[in-house]
This record gives structure tokens, C-alpha cells and sequence, in this order.
């Protein structure tokens, strides 16, 4: 176990004892049988924490899911004591938190130029363009969902919206296709037909992963599937999905 994480565990129950510290003598109140909803809260605050250390020392971390963990477990904790309004189910409230990270981004990379697109249906509906065209922030929604749409490889990135892909209507050559989305927070949603081969490698650092029935949800969730056939198919789909907050679906009709 790393110091920092050590450190983190420790600091999560040196927490925890206080709280009960306090619930004991009646300065707090605290009912054990409604633990998970204190536990929850400093989980996602040591997970944001380190994630966030972990960006800064370059070792893989994210300070954009870190500082969204930190944020949401303090406004859970503060909901919990009954300081402030705010439960599980209001985490949609912090979606103006993309527009803060959209602008340190561009702050960050602005000398290699930015791109902003909204989209809508597949298609650029207005595009704001700088001098240097290297880096994509698109706000919106993309739907494939047209009567034999072509399916060509994509590399997909939206700061925030929703992904709609229906291969049942698709036009899919007889070859191996790389499809690639990466989303700061929204929902994707793909259908695929009984015949066609695939494999998904989908993570979600906050939500909901559910692949043909399987389903897994909470925080920095992975889960892999293949089809059996994939490897001698000649017509196959090679997805990678990667979501800071959302849910990922995937269904066969």
C-alpha cells in the first residue's frame, strides 16, 4: 500500500471516529444502522483525493473526477448532518462544475488551440474555431440512428451530452472498425443485431456499466466483453467507451 493511500485510510477512519466521538455524546446525531450513508461520502472524498494528488504527480490521475468526488462527498456529508439540502440523487445539480473544467482546459492547452462544437445528430451544427485546430470540446448530443448510416471509424470526445448508436439501421463494411468515445458526463446507449461480432472495453470513474444484462455500478467501474466469434469474424466492431460520470448501455434487439 502506497503512503497515500495509507494516508487516506487512515484519514477515513480517524473520521469516522470522530463522528462517533461526537454521535456519543449527543453533539451529533448519528444512527449506526444508517452508516452507509456517512461511509459513502468519505469514500468518494479519499478517492477524489487521490486521484487528484495523482494527477498532479503524473501517475495516471484525473484532478477533473478527483475534484468532482471531493466536491460531491462534502456536499453529501454536509446533506447527511442536515447543514445544507443535498442527497444522492441531486448530483445532476453540479453539471455547471463542466463548465469550470471546460474552461481550465482551455486555459491549460490554450497554446495548442481549441475547437468548440455542438452537436446534433451526428453533425455539426455550430463550430468556434481558434488559430491551432488540435484539441475538440464538444457540448451536445450524437445520435447514429438514420436508415443505413455507414459505419467508418470514430474517435469521439464530448465535454457533455448523450450518445445514441443504433447498428441495426447501419451499413457495416466486412471489416474490423475501431470505435472510440471518451465523455466528461453523460449517458451512451448502443444497440447492436444478433449477428454482428464485437468487443467493448467500457469504464465509467462514477455510474453505471450494464452489457447485455450485465450490470455494474458505483465508482471506477470496468467491465470487458467479447463476442465468441470475434476473432475469425470478418465484419466486427472494436468499441472503447471511457466516462468520467454517466452510464453506459448496451443491448441486442
Amino acid at each position: 500500500m502506497s503512503d497515500m493511500i495509507r494516508n487516506l485510510v487512515a484519514l477515513l477512519f480517524i473520521v469516522a471516529g470522530a463522528v462517533l466521538v461526537l454521535a456519543n455524546f449527543d453533539i451529533i446525531y448519528f444512527d449506526a444502522s444508517d452508516a452507509w450513508n456517512l461511509l459513502l461520502p468519505l469514500i468518494f472524498i479519499v478517492f477524489g483525493l487521490k486521484w487528484f494528488a495523482d494527477d498532479i504527480r503524473k501517475r495516471r490521475g484525473s484532478w477533473v473526477g478527483g475534484s468532482f468526488l471531493v466536491v460531491f462527498g462534502v456536499l453529501l456529508l454536509l446533506g447527511y448532518f442536515g447543514i445544507i439540502h443535498f442527497s444522492f440523487s441531486d448530483v445532476f445539480k453540479l453539471w455547471p462544475l463542466l463548465i469550470i473544467y471546460i474552461g481550465f482546459s482551455i486555459i491549460g492547452k490554450s497554446g495548442r488551440g481549441f475547437n468548440i462544437v455542438f452537436m446534433s445528430d451526428g453533425k455539426k451544427s455550430k463550430e468556434f474555431t481558434s488559430k491551432k485546430k488540435r484539441n475538440r470540446f464538444s457540448i451536445g448530443d450524437y445520435e447514429y440512428k438514420n436508415p443505413n448510416w455507414k459505419v467508418e471509424p470514430m474517435d469521439l470526445f464530448n465535454a457533455a451530452g448523450n450518445y445514441y448508436i443504433d447498428f441495426t439501421k447501419a451499413f457495416i463494411p466486412e471489416k474490423e472498425i475501431p470505435i472510440t468515445i471518451n465523455s466528461w458526463a453523460g449517458d451512451v446507449q448502443i444497440l447492436m443485431p444478433e449477428n454482428l461480432a464485437f468487443r467493448i472495453d467500457a469504464s465509467v470513474k462514477a455510474g453505471e456499466i450494464n452489457i447485455l444484462g450485465r450490470t455494474d455500478d458505483g465508482v471506477n467501474q470496468h467491465m470487458y466483453y467479447s463476442s465468441t466469434d470475434y476473432e475469425s469474424a470478418v465484419r466486427k466492431l472494436d468499441i472503447r467507451l471511457k466516462l468520467k460520470a454517466g452510464s453506459i448501455r448496451v443491448d441486442k434487439v
